[in-house]
């Protein structure tokens, strides 16, 4: 049997000193481990050195178009124009429209800028300001609205310091990173932050997604600024945030800098559209039940719901119900992530696809090859007086079914552009609608829509094709 031993009085103060001595000790030697700094080098952690390598080459892009009002029917009568003058009550005839954003020089030889799309966006001039208060005029060379970036081209400068590409995909979670631009018009602001999340789909902004997620301040002018690394290279292009007031709550996205080099260097071949790889199949997010059902633990991947005829897909070996995986060894948890892997590899080579086919998993290649355009598009702007006026339509075919983002399943002719404020643009009609037929009959060229709308009528039945279902409605002539 064991004895409890119970301490005396002595015992218990003897005790109680030696701990208390002990406690003193420790506290004495924590003491003696603080210094004060005997050189400045000991005190001094400073992001300065980053943002002096990499400030330079983040500027202002400044972007305007004029708007005309429309005439007051007033002024078409003589006598009101003799007391009111051709103003109209005093307001000016036309409007200035502006928007303000950040650009980063990507090749300073070229005077190559890159920006988010959104901040150009039916902007008829352009200026850039560097941060040494030089200003320049600039031509837009590409825009892409599929991943809201643009490339700018600055006329007639020099002395510009361009900024290192790094790579977006060596970054993890908890990174430091700096982010760079002109936060409400105020001049170069720096912020500072870590990476909160990669990868991030459903974001909402173009359709080629996986941002970089920060929680380095980003606000409205923000736009198009430089996330930077530690070592001062460009890791992605700020784009969006997310906030209910406005004003940054710390949820800030940037487009990776593995998709700005696509479209950097889609623009240095003289291209006005970025030149992607054609996949040639269409997929579907993987549901739980559908992953349970293949024995997966989780609903990562994407379903191949249906593949084109001759595409690259079908000549690597992919069928419908395949569950694609991964691109050359990195996971794809939906869509959006494949297409972004998928649309950064090169043109030209091969890529590798890791699928779950009957329980196993297979690597697929598939070679990384341009959409052709099988069929002329054929634009036709439409004129005339119909509520089709202002359309641009072009001929369906892979190349132009990859540019605007559609399904090609669908035989017909597709809006390819919409003027603004013009009969089409006010009823409804959007970049991307398939128009089958008119007035019962079918649409099969964009020929046959110029002919259709010659004549006048007193309404119009139009059936088109938008997200995948099917509508017909009746406007009035």
């Amino acid at each position: 049997m064991r004895r409890s031993i119970v301490p005396n009085r002595s015992q218990l103060v003897a005790l109680t000193l030696g701990l208390a001595l002990s406690a003193g000790a420790s506290t004495l030697a924590l003491a003696q481990a603080r210094q004060v700094p005997e050189a400045r080098q000991q005190i001094t952690l400073s992001f300065a050195p980053v943002v002096q390598k990499t400030a330079p080459s983040v500027v202002n892009v400044y972007g305007a178009r004029v708007e005309r009002r429309p005439q007051n029917p007033f002024m078409d009568d003589p006598f009101f124009r003799r007391f009111f003058g051709d103003g109209g009550f005093g307001l000016p005839r036309e409007q200035v429209q502006r928007s303000l954003g950040s650009g980063v020089i990507v090749d300073a030889g070229a005077g190559l800028v890159v920006t988010n799309n959104h901040v150009i966006e039916g902007m008829t001039e352009v200026k850039v300001a560097l941060a040494d208060k030089r200003e320049y005029e600039a031509t837009i060379l590409l825009r892409d609205p599929r991943t809201d970036l643009a490339v700018l081209k600055l006329k007639g400068a020099k002395e510009l310091a361009a900024i290192e590409v790094g790579d977006s995909d060596a970054l993890q979670i908890g990174d430091l990173v700096l982010a760079i631009g002109n936060p409400f018009g105020v001049g170069q602001t720096v912020t500072q932050g870590i990476i909160s999340a990669l990868a991030r789909t459903q974001v909402g902004v173009g359709d080629a997604q996986s941002f970089i997620q920060t929680d380095a301040a980003i606000n409205p002018g923000n736009s198009g600024g430089a996330l930077v690394d530690m070592q001062g290279r460009l890791t992605g292009i700020n784009t969006a945030i997310f906030s209910k007031s406005g004003g940054s709550v710390g949820i800030g996205f940037a487009i990776p800098s593995a998709m700005v080099r696509v479209v950097v260097d889609s623009a240095k071949t003289g291209a006005t559209t970025v030149r992607r790889a054609w996949f040639g199949a269409r997929l579907q997010a993987l549901t739980q039940d559908v992953a349970d059902g293949l024995g997966l633990d989780r609903p990562a991947g994407s379903v191949v719901a249906s593949v084109v005829d001759s595409g690259p897909a079908a000549e690597g070996g992919l069928k419908r119900s395949d569950v694609i995986l991964a691109v050359d060894g990195v996971g794809v948890d939906d869509p959006e992530s494949f297409g972004y892997r998928f649309a950064t590899r090169p043109i030209g080579g091969t890529t590798q696809l890791t699928v779950l086919r009957g329980g196993k998993r297979i690597t697929i290649p598939v070679k990384l090859t341009p959409a052709p355009e099988t069929r002329p598009r054929e634009p036709v702007k439409v004129g005339g007086r119909s509520p089709f006026t202002g359309l641009t339509v072009l001929n369906l075919s892979p190349a132009v079914a990859e540019e605007l983002s559609i399904d090609l399943s669908t035989e017909g002719v597709v809006v390819g552009n919409i003027e603004e404020g013009s009969p089409a643009a006010r009823v409804g009609f959007q970049k991307g609608d398939l128009i089958l037929a008119i007035n019962g009959e079918r649409i099969n060229a964009s020929r046959e829509i110029e002919l259709a709308t010659r004549e006048r009528k007193r309404s119009w039945e139009v059936t088109i094709s938008r997200g995948g279902q099917t509508v017909t409605s009746v406007f009035g002539g």
